[in-house]
């Protein structure tokens, strides 16, 4: 198995799979997972940790 410096891996928390992230990822980013095409948040980066996005709300001038 070769490692690929321009990625990390994490798992994603809906299905448990594996997937990629690009090393310049950052904390509280949003991706697309590209396995259900969920929106997960970057939780933590030491270990990389993800999280499904919180839905966003309408502010309604609040």
């Amino acid at each position: 198995m070769t490692t690929d410096t321009d990625t990390l891996l994490a798992e994603d928390p809906i299905t448990g799979e594996e997937i990629e992230l690009p090393t310049d990822v950052e904390v509280g980013e949003i991706i697309d997972s590209p396995v259900t095409g969920t929106e997960l948040e970057v939780i933590s980066l030491d270990p990389v940790v993800l999280e499904e996005a919180p839905e966003l709300e309408e502010d309604w001038g609040e």
